[in-house]
């Protein structure tokens, strides 16, 4: 479950040549472009669904919902209020839930990122076999879910990232795009990409996830829970090496 890249680093001069040394870092796949476009993606599907067919509450977007539940209650309305505040609350549930999984990793036979992919699958899966009338429960699972996986996968090749939601990827792209526009260091354009691409796969989640909701309804959002079963599965994967060249 690891990846292997290698960092080249000029030590000095030695006897008029250069003495390189280079260094072996292990990422987990986790940590992976490949793996992050996979939760990208799904990350696009679960806010597709949760706003085109729950109710229009946005299950990773929780500004969104802390907005609607701000507009809600200066009109008095608390019902609805309510209806945007669960879904913040089990978004933060999820971070704890993710954080108390990786405290107990030492006991675990499998890595837990993996027990979060799981978990988070299962609930997605529910989600799929709840009626119209149970909207309240699905956003509350929904959210649940992307609490875990916000917590869980934070990183890419030592960058900070989100996959479920993009307004945090913005602003790094655009900042690193403002560094290379400054100090024409290519590094900089390699982690906008990073950036830009996850973005990218994101409203194409969203996008595939649109589609699938005219088709096939509340059973659409299983595209999230297949998605994040291959990502389950290629962490089981051996171990890979990278060219620290190619990689972020």
């Amino acid at each position: 479950m690891l990846l292997t890249s290698y960092r080249i680093i000029i030590c000095g001069f030695e006897k008029n040549s250069l003495r390189i040394i280079m260094e072996t870092k292990k990422i987990q796949i986790s940590e992976s472009l490949p793996f992050g476009i996979m939760l990208a993606l799904s990350g696009g599907c679960m806010d597709a669904y949760s706003y085109m067919y729950r109710g229009h509450v946005f299950a990773n977007a929780q500004t969104g919902n802390m907005l609607l539940f701000g507009v809600n209650l200066a009109n008095a309305d608390f019902a609805a209020a309510l209806i945007y505040l669960l879904p913040v609350v089990c978004f933060a549930a999820g971070l704890v839930i993710s954080q108390i999984i990786c405290s107990k990793k030492q006991f675990l036979s499998i890595h837990w990122k993996q027990i979060s992919l799981s978990a988070e699958a299962t609930m997605l899966v529910i989600v799929a076999i709840l009626p119209h009338t149970a909207d309240r429960a699905a956003n509350v699972l929904t959210s649940f879910a992307c609490g875990i996986q916000v917590e869980s996968f934070r990183m890419i090749h030592d960058n900070n990232v989100a996959t479920t939601m993009c307004i945090g990827n913005l602003r790094s792209g655009v900042f690193n795009i403002s560094q290379y526009i400054n100090t024409r260091e290519r590094t900089y354009l390699k982690r906008a990409y990073l950036y830009f691409i996850l973005i990218v796969a994101f409203i194409i989640g969203a996008i595939i996830e649109s589609a699938l909701i005219n088709a096939i309804g509340e059973l659409a959002i299983l595209l999230s829970p297949i998605l994040l079963i291959i990502a389950l599965v290629y962490m089981f994967q051996a171990p890979l090496t990278f060219d620290g060249d190619k990689y972020i």
